[in-house]
């Protein structure tokens, strides 16, 4: 006896291709419960809903998808808390997701992702409403542009020293006037194409996709001021652990020097009404919400040794 996809399949081959939309593209599995047939039966996928081209309304709807949320919440003035992956696996980004989570910092700088694999996570982020933010290995145009149009939707961007390089971190992300990056059709970054290529998806794009710079170095707290002054900037990021090496005290992030370096950093941040950002477990995360700090990421590691060892502890094998 056929079984019921085997008549399905049958069935459908034996209808044109007009009538099928894609010939041989059989079904999707439902449960009975929720169908009223029986569970495991085959039904037709239904069919895709006609593509209005490139009209206004698609246009706008399209461009509409392209929301960066996490960025929005930052321009309101509300903190974002995100995970940095270091590793490809999207199964973990979707986890993130899954818990909750406003974004992803996909890192290529100390990671061990290519542009294939940063397009999966981005994939992934983005099903579960995520903002995939990639950190590039090093502030060049061709890397960031690579990675943007792969559909991350947003960079920050390392060691950054002077204002010239934020504003070359800048002219990378954003497509003219605010900037010189590729303008491309066809990119996952303009929906393959369905966006077009003209001034619409250029202002989607310029508009939704965040810049933000990483002060960790000395010569960047020298130049501090100036660098606030760059225009397009979204987020000034304070990166101990390379400040720490920098002021002479390698790893130890709570040197009174450092300490103080940092604390001066966040105050000429917020005194010139820009938002500001650096990594912290749960509890350094909340303190540094009180001090007014909206961006916030910890690392995936950290997480599952947090949970893996309390698991332990509970189990009575806490070493």
């Amino acid at each position: 006896m056929p079984t019921a996809c085997g008549r399905a399949q049958a069935s459908l081959r034996s209808l044109p291709p007009t009538q099928t939309g894609v010939k041989n593209e059989c079904c999707v599995r439902l449960g009975g419960a929720a169908t009223g047939l029986a569970a495991g039966a085959i039904m037709p996928a239904p069919p895709q809903a006609q593509r209005p081209g490139t009209s206004a309304a698609f246009t706008r709807e399209a461009a509409a998808v392209l929301k960066n949320r996490m960025k929005a919440k930052i321009k309101a003035g509300e903190p974002v808390f995100g995970i940095s992956i270091m590793f490809p696996s999207p199964h973990l980004v979707e986890i993130i997701g899954l818990l909750g989570f406003d974004w992803v910092l996909i890192d290529c700088e100390h990671g061990s992702m290519g542009p294939e694999a940063v397009e999966a996570l981005a994939l992934a982020a983005e099903r579960h409403g995520m903002a995939p933010i990639v950190r590039p290995e090093v502030n060049r145009p061709d890397l960031i542009a690579r990675y943007l149009d792969r559909g991350c939707m947003g960079v920050q961007v390392p060691h950054v020293m002077t204002k010239a390089d934020a504003e070359a971190a800048v002219r990378a992300v954003k497509f003219a006037p605010e900037g010189m990056r590729g303008l491309a059709r066809g990119t996952r970054a303009g929906d393959y194409g369905f966006l077009g290529d003209g001034p619409d998806m250029v202002r989607a794009l310029n508009e939704e996709t965040l810049v933000c710079v990483q002060i960790e170095d000395r010569e960047a707290l020298d130049n501090l001021d100036e660098i606030l002054t760059a225009d397009g900037v979204d987020v000034f990021f304070i990166g101990p652990s390379d400040l720490s090496q920098s002021l002479g005290h390698p790893g130890n992030r709570s040197h009174p020097e450092v300490r103080a370096a940092i604390a001066d950093a966040f105050a000429r941040i917020h005194a010139a009404g820009k938002a500001s950002g650096t990594p912290g477990d749960a509890a350094a995360a909340a303190e540094h919400v009180k001090q007014g700090i909206l961006y916030h990421y910890t690392h995936s590691q950290n997480l599952v040794a947090a949970s893996g060892r309390a698991y332990l502890e509970a189990v009575g094998r806490g070493g």
